[in-house]
């Protein structure tokens, strides 16, 4: 299937024009060209502006967190890798102060979609969560930038990557709290529940899922209908692709980004075309500040990582078309989950009453599953008037949400019970840490 291909051929064929817009647009709004505050040019700089913007490759994005309040004091914050394989850094946002480091705040991994977009779509999540936690995030790798020489990438492989980061973290006297937005949801369950069996000493001390399809028979939504309505060879015969030359991960076989992406356009199309249309108004009456914001968030919404075959295609059969944990059914190489080991892992499940992608009830049946769990190591949260982003980021979660969550995970801080872990993560992430490509 030569879509990639086409795709790139495509980019490729239109940077002569990206190339001449961008000198027509210096000309046309140069402060020498005294034309430059006509209404005709201004709306002539604002259409090449907007062909470039339609038209341009969008690089992974930066957090840009370089402060945070801790006591009320401004405090520097350094981004740094603890951690590294070849699909996956794991980051900390470390509070640069011996204040900071005296707090000893609890640990919190935040477990980020792998689903098109890069972690940063998660900046306001770790920004409002810094300020009273030690704070780390999982850092996709784009699969299109993994040599073939590592291997696939699968969901079992995610669920072994989420257990050696939770060990990672928990070395120090005290097991790590764990937050999966979305898609991962189903994983960090799976994960939690296999270190509850083993009664691995450094298994989470809380999970709390955000708008995760943990049981997608609850209030489907288009996403869900659309996981249904063809076979999963249909997905692999339309959908997945190998990646072009001369990327490093050239030939590997991987779900593109820029699909996924038509994917989460077209859901709100009217939407995504009004914003486009204000956008062009902005620029040709100067508002600056809008079309600013307008740039930041599509600098975001635009930049999207390719998914590995593997990983898709067992998510799309496992998660939405089998909804095998939901049933009781689901295996992590060929072995039973039972979420129902969990009895000291406290589980928060958190919903958007007006969520389009992951309906009410979906994330709550995790409730449901962890049928160990005593009702003190429970709490449910529906959280009026939000969509699907609204769940983890935006005022409702700066002003609402994430004081129930910081409280959440204070209730249930815990150290680590003297023990061995008896499971054994697959060999296949035991290699070396991912090579600079």
């Amino acid at each position: 299937m030569l879509l990639y291909h086409a795709y790139e051929m495509t980019h490729a064929a239109l940077s002569p024009m990206r190339a001449a817009a961008r000198i027509s647009q210096e000309m046309v709004s140069n402060p020498l060209n005294l034309l430059s505050e006509s209404y005709g040019n201004r709306a002539v700089s604002a259409a090449l502006d907007m062909f470039i913007q339609a038209t341009r490759r969008y690089g992974k994005p930066e957090f840009g967190l370089e402060t945070t309040l801790v006591d009320g004091f401004e405090t520097p914050v350094v981004e740094e890798v603890v951690w590294s394989r070849p699909f996956c850094d794991l980051l900390r946002f470390r509070r640069d102060s011996a204040a900071a480091a005296a707090r000893r705040d609890p640990k919190v991994l935040i477990v980020a979609p792998m689903s098109g977009h890069y972690a940063t779509l998660l900046r306001g999540t770790v920004q409002a969560m810094l300020p009273e936690h030690d704070v780390h995030i999982t850092d996709w790798v784009d699969a299109r930038q993994v040599p073939l020489s590592h291997g696939d990438f699968d969901l079992d492989d995610y669920t072994d990557y989420l257990i050696e980061m939770v060990r990672t973290l928990a070395r120090d006297g005290e097991r790590v709290h764990v937050m999966a937005v979305c898609q991962p949801g189903v994983p960090a369950l799976v994960a939690a529940s296999l270190m509850a069996m083993e009664r691995d000493p450094l298994r989470p001390a809380s999970l709390t899922l955000m708008g995760s399809p943990i049981d997608t028979a609850r209030n489907p939504k288009q996403p869900n209908e659309l996981a249904q309505s063809h076979p999963l060879s249909w997905f692999e015969q339309n959908v997945v692709v190998r990646v072009p030359w001369p990327n490093p991960g050239a030939m590997r076989r991987v779900y593109p980004g820029f699909l996924q992406l038509s994917g989460f356009l077209s859901m709100n199309f009217d939407r995504h075309m009004d914003a486009h249309i204000s956008q062009f108004k902005n620029l040709v009456k100067g508002d600056g500040d809008s079309a600013e914001a307008h740039r930041r968030f599509y600098d975001e919404y635009m930049a999207v990582m390719d998914l590995t075959a593997g990983f898709y295609l067992q998510t799309i059969e496992r998660v939405f078309q089998r909804r095998l944990l939901a049933l009781g059914e689901y295996r992590y190489r060929d072995r039973p989950v039972d979420p129902g080991a969990m009895t000291d892992i406290a589980l928060m499940t958190i919903e958007g009453e007006k969520d389009d992608i992951t309906g009410l009830g979906q994330t709550e049946a995790a409730q449901d599953l962890a049928r160990g769990l005593p009702d003190s190591e429970r709490e449910h949260l529906v959280v009026e008037g939000v969509g699907h982003y609204g769940v983890f980021n935006g005022s409702r979660w700066r002003g609402s949400t994430q004081p129930r969550v910081r409280d959440f995970i204070a209730a249930h801080r815990r150290d680590i019970a003297p023990a061995r872990p008896r499971l054994v993560v697959s060999d296949r992430i035991a290699a070396a840490p991912r090579a600079e490509v």
